[in-house]
Parts: structure tokens; C-alpha cells; sequence
């Protein structure tokens, strides 16, 4: 009786001796390099991110088979494991409800919805990641060390400057607090030796991964650049702690061959034709989705049975899809959600948007006291905006022209305008900006009402630095001038590493230059 097979779902131990607990505390231990060195690297607030995120997974787990009247799976590890995955993959500067909220994600809805550990369809740390990148894209991509912002490897890259692959491999660089590719690489030798993992899934993601950067990642062979990208964007630490998750990856090498080889290729193509270089997340998720069918293609051939298993997989009876269901519900509940939510607070962002707008008029003409909106201005506005091509020409590129207003003093006497510009030509979203003009055309300020460009290059538009040389300038056009040092009044020095964003800014501001010359003067 002891010997009677059971049949249970994934990962399938065939050792007596060893246990979930025991794959799941080995898994934990070989991340201790990397989250130790994270902690050393950004500091105590590193340390509380990671804290909260294994607290809050374990306590929702356990709080859930309470509730549940399951029995208690806290002592398997799983969750610990789930939490800390979560937490490394966090910023280290993130608000502390930010991994509170992604472990209850990836637990209670993720994990624990879908039947527990060995029934979620895909990865729960990476699930509860997505979901925060998603929620709150800003805050998760927004790094720092010692409260000095700056933008990661993979963004100075994508900018077109150049990184220290040196300081990328040991850790020494601006990024999720799992940092260190050479802790991880500690970590993943221990779970080859142990046997926690096998080659097959890093082997066949980074060999795939590289391909197709050589291929089409713009650079060819050039070994700095491909080093430079597997050692940022959680390329490592997907492969090796991700992606051979052993509930959502396949059970045959050969199948762990198809599936690293496919979750490559995903990152490969997100990184160099999506608008994010860190595609990692999405790309195991995607490969989590297709492990069921790549286990049902790569079928070992059983001992003494035919010769093949075709007959024997086209007898299995087809299954209900419940999970297919169950998350097609869920999405549904948290789609109605998100849709009361916002429906709820859409008059208050509206406000809260007009008032922000509002003080930008107000900074912008600086001489003023009071800013107000005129009907012929707005007609104007108009008719430039219904003008052919007006603000979709290579000069100024994706502009759009919204409003403008008019500033007085306290006899009504005009001082001043405010126009507002957007461009969809920056490096992440739409910006849009006011620029303040005197009645002469001299440009009185800049103040940015949408801002969402790379932390530490991008976001430095914002800066004094970079807005000073437009204030106090009156010119029929500026130029972006990407080597610096620039002494004449019609050129703007660029932001290092951020070529594509002061270009965008230049040219909304040309745009608002043309429309006072041309409608408003």
C-alpha cells in the first residue's frame, strides 16, 4: 500500500525523500546572494519592500485556506517564494502598498483562486508584477540609489547612449533591487548542482534571446551590446528563477527547450520593437499560457505501448476549461470594477486636471494677475488646429495644439499668453506643456501638465537646466543642438541620453512659437 501511485497536480516529485518545502526552500536559498546584495546596494527601504511582499503573501495564504477551510500550505514555502520573487522584482523606492497590493494580486487571485499551488496557469509573482506594472507603470519604473534618480542600463541604451557592462554584471547600476547578475548567477549555479533546475529553460531563453538580437536587435554581432542586454531587464533572473518555475513550465527537456526558446524569442521582440525594453515579465507570462499545449505536443513514447502516443492523446477526454472560465470572470468582475471606479471618480480627475492646467497658465505668465479664456483665442486655436496638416508636419512633428489663454493685469491690460502643446513624439507617453509668451513673442516660461518620460533622463525636461533656455528668448524657431555647449539664443542643448525627448520638446515649443506668430500676433 505504500507504494500505490497518486495522482496529483504539478511539480511531480519522485524522491521520498524530497518534498515541495524542500524544492521551494531551495529555490529561496539560492536567491539569497542576489536579495542580499540588494539590500547592501539600496539601503533599508530595499529591505521593507521585501518584507512587506513575503508578509503579505504568506499572511493572504494563510488567511485564505483559513477561510477556505483548506489546509494550511504556509509551511510548503510557496508563498515565502511567491513574495520575495515579487518583492526583488520590485523598485527599491516603490511606496510600501505597492508590493502590499501585488502579493494579495498574486496570492488570492492568482494562486490561491485557481486551486493552489500546482493549479495557477501561470507564474504568481510574475502575474502580481504585471499587475503593478500595469497599475502603477510610474512608481515601478522609477529608480534610485542614495535619492539620486537616474534611468536604468536598458534605457540609456535605447536612448542611444553607452553603459558600463561591468557595473551591470556586479550590480553597481540603477534597477529593480534584484540587481547583481553576478548573485544571481551564484544562486543558479546552487539549483543546478541540487538539481532544483535543470539547463534546458536558461540554455534555450538566453541562446533564442541572443539569435534574435543578433538578428534584428540593430547592432549585429557586437558582443558589448548583446552582453550589455543580458545583463539588464531581468533577463537572468527570468531565465534562471521565472521562467523554470516547475507548475508553469514543462515537464520534458524537449518540451523545456521549445518553451525557453519561445519565451526568447517573445523578449527579443518586445525589447526591440515594443515601446518598454523591460519585456521579460510579459514574454514568461505569454510562455506560461502555451506550457499546457507544448506538454501535449512533446509526449514521451510510453514503454509497450503502439508505436507512438497519437491514438493515446486523441482518446483523453477534453476538459472544461474552469480556468479559462474562472479567469474570464474575474477579468470581467475587475473590468465592471475598474469601469464603476472610474465612473465614479471621472468628474473629480477632471477637476483635478483643469486645476492643474490652470496653475500652469498662471507660471507660465508670470506677469499676470489674472488668466482667462477668450472666444476669439479659442476661435483661433481652431482654425489652426482645422488648418491642413497644420500640426502634422515634419516640422513639428505628432503636435497637437490645444487651447490658449490670455493673462492681464489688474487694469485688464493683456501681458501675456499661454498656449498649451502636446507631442506624441516623446520617448514614453504624450507630453504636453504651456509655454508663456509677453505680447512682443518673448518667452516667458515652460511648465510640463504631462510628463511621463524614462526616470533620470526624460523626466529632466522638468529641470531648470533644461527649461532656463527657452525663458526670456524670442526667436522664429529653436534648434536642438545634441553635442552641448551651445551659446546662440535659437539652440537648446539636449538632455544626455535623452535625445528623443528634448527633440519632442523643441518641437512642441516651435509649434506654439508658429501659432502666436502666425494667429495670435
Amino acid at each position: 500500500m505504500e507504494k500505490l501511485l497518486n495522482v496529483s497536480s504539478s511539480p511531480h516529485l519522485r524522491d521520498s525523500k524530497l518534498t515541495t518545502g524542500h524544492v521551494m526552500y531551495d529555490v529561496i536559498i539560492a536567491l539569497m546572494p542576489v536579495t542580499i546584495f540588494g539590500i547592501y546596494h539600496f539601503g533599508l527601504h530595499a529591505f521593507l519592500v521585501l518584507l512587506v511582499s513575503v508578509a503579505t503573501a504568506v499572511v493572504t495564504e494563510y488567511l485564505f485556506d483559513l477561510a477556505t477551510h483548506h489546509p494550511n500550505t504556509v509551511k510548503d514555502g510557496s508563498a515565502v517564494l511567491t513574495g520575495l520573487l515579487l518583492g526583488l522584482c520590485c523598485s527599491p523606492t516603490v511606496p510600501l502598498y505597492i508590493p502590499f497590493l501585488g502579493s494579495l494580486f498574486a496570492i488570492a487571485l492568482v494562486k490561491c483562486a485557481f486551486g493552489g499551488l500546482g493549479q495557477n496557469f501561470m507564474n504568481p509573482a510574475l502575474a502580481g508584477r504585471c499587475f503593478l506594472l500595469l497599475s502603477f507603470s510610474s512608481a515601478m519604473t522609477s529608480y534610485s540609489v542614495d535619492g539620486t534618480s537616474s534611468a536604468t542600463p536598458l534605457a540609456v541604451l535605447e536612448e542611444g547612449g553607452t553603459v558600463d557592462v561591468l557595473d551591470m554584471f556586479l550590480g553597481f547600476t540603477d534597477g529593480t533591487i534584484c540587481i547583481s547578475i553576478a548573485a544571481m548567477l551564484i544562486g543558479g549555479a546552487y539549483l543546478l548542482i541540487t538539481k532544483g533546475i535543470t539547463w534546458h529553460i536558461p540554455v534555450a531563453y538566453v541562446g533564442s534571446f541572443l539569435i534574435c538580437m543578433i538578428a534584428f536587435g540593430g547592432q549585429g554581432f557586437d558582443v558589448m551590446y548583446l552582453v550589455a542586454h543580458l545583463c539588464g531587464g531581468g533577463i537572468v533572473f527570468g531565465a534562471l528563477f521565472m521562467a523554470t518555475d516547475p507548475v508553469t513550465s514543462p515537464v520534458t527537456g524537449m518540451g523545456q527547450l521549445i518553451y525557453g526558446a519561445v519565451i526568447g524569442v517573445l523578449t527579443a521582440v518586445f525589447r526591440v520593437f515594443g515601446s518598454s525594453a523591460e519585456s521579460v515579465s510579459y514574454a514568461i507570462i505569454l510562455g506560461n499560457l502555451v506550457t499546457p499545449l507544448i506538454d501535449r505536443w512533446v509526449v514521451p513514447k510510453p514503454y509497450g505501448i503502439g508505436d507512438g502516443t497519437k491514438k493515446e492523446v486523441s482518446d483523453q477526454p477534453k476538459k472544461f476549461p474552469k480556468a479559462a472560465i474562472t479567469l474570464a470572470c474575474i477579468t470581467l468582475i475587475a473590468g465592471l470594477a475598474l469601469g464603476l471606479v472610474n465612473f465614479m471618480t471621472a468628474d473629480i480627475i477632471e477637476a483635478q486636471n483643469a486645476a492643474a492646467k490652470a496653475a500652469s497658465y498662471v507660471e507660465v505668465i508670470p506677469t499676470a494677475d489674472e488668466v482667462n479664456y477668450d472666444d476669439d483665442l479659442t476661435a483661433l486655436v481652431e482654425e489652426a488646429a482645422a488648418a491642413s496638416d497644420y500640426y502634422a508636419d515634419s516640422t513639428f512633428g505628432k503636435v497637437t495644439l490645444n487651447e490658449a489663454v490670455v493673462g492681464t493685469d489688474a487694469s485688464g491690460n493683456v501681458v501675456g499668453y499661454a498656449i498649451s502643446v502636446s507631442t506624441a513624439d516623446g520617448y514614453g507617453d504624450s507630453i504636453t506643456l504651456s509655454v508663456g509668451f509677453d505680447t512682443e513673442g518673448t518667452i516667458l516660461g515652460l511648465s510640463f501638465t504631462e510628463l511621463e518620460e524614462t526616470a533620470g533622463l526624460g523626466m529632466r525636461a522638468d529641470e531648470d537646466s533644461f527649461k532656463s533656455q527657452f525663458v526670456g528668448v524670442q526667436v522664429d524657431s529653436f534648434t536642438l543642438n545634441k553635442s552641448g555647449g551651445s551659446t546662440a539664443d535659437d539652440e537648446i542643448d539636449s538632455i544626455s541620453g535623452a535625445s528623443t525627448t528634448s527633440g519632442a520638446v523643441v518641437n512642441a515649443v516651435n509649434a506654439a512659437i508658429d501659432f502666436f506668430a502666425n494667429y495670435i500676433q
